[in-house]
């Protein structure tokens, strides 16, 4: 394996842009990114009140081995997620409680990966934060060269390494470093929006003012008719 296989230093967000992005529901952030950078479904809490919110720390292993989710731990920095391309691959478990006290002892922010955790009772009483694409007791082997610090291939959805993670019961968002302060204001007026929205709701007002045109635009109903 060539050193350069393995990149230890890279921009991250600054930690005051992820305090205050992780305020925010990942699902109020996909939608102001455009309703892109959610990764796909399987990817769950292993717990459904885990939530995380960091730096990513990209790790690309070949299925079912973990060599180089232990270099990652070595060199990861505290508040970093250890975000793992595992291929999607659940024949083994790429981590288990060991790995994940260690993780847990030297700050990271939590695990996501396209892969298998085992131990998943201990981790839930660990109260850390894994996502992961399903459990799996069988353990993983150590022996095949993988990539740290490289983008990534999670969930369907690309992850360089720094860029800003978070999770919750619905699932795991990724967004672009560059990107992540300057979409916090709209997400922030998101959610004033919302629930402002939600009241007004709950006061009587049910109907949606953009249904009538969405459904002429649509062909369902015709210039002047209504439902």
């Amino acid at each position: 394996m060539s050193h350069s296989d393995i990149i230890k230093n890279f921009p991250r967000v600054p930690a005051e842009i992820v305090a205050r992005a992780a305020a925010l529901q990942p699902a109020i952030l996909a939608d102001v990114a455009g309703r892109r950078g959610a990764l796909n479904g399987r990817i769950r809490p292993l717990h459904p009140g885990m939530k995380l919110a960091g730096t990513a720390f990209t790790v690309e292993v070949r299925p079912g081995d973990n060599l180089m989710i232990h270099a990652a731990i070595s060199l990861a920095q505290p508040g970093d997620v250890l975000v793992i391309d595992g291929k999607g691959d659940l024949n083994s478990a790429l981590m288990g409680t060991i790995m994940m006290t260690a993780c847990q002892k030297l700050g990271l922010a939590g695990v996501v990966m396209d892969g298998a955790a085992r131990d998943s009772i201990e981790i839930i009483e660990m109260n850390y934060p894994v996502f992961a694409a399903g459990t799996n007791p069988n353990g993983p082997t150590k022996n095949v060269p993988g990539r740290l610090g490289h983008p990534v291939s999670v969930g369907g959805v690309t992850v360089n390494p720094g860029d800003f993670i978070i999770g919750d019961n619905d699932g795991v968002v990724v967004v672009e470093r560059e990107k992540i302060e300057s979409l916090l204001p709209a997400a922030e007026k998101k959610v004033r929006d919302e629930a402002a929205r939600i009241e007004a709701i709950k006061g009587g007002d049910t109907a949606a003012k953009w249904l009538a045109a969405a459904l002429r635009a649509a062909g369902v109903l015709k210039e002047g008719e209504s439902l």
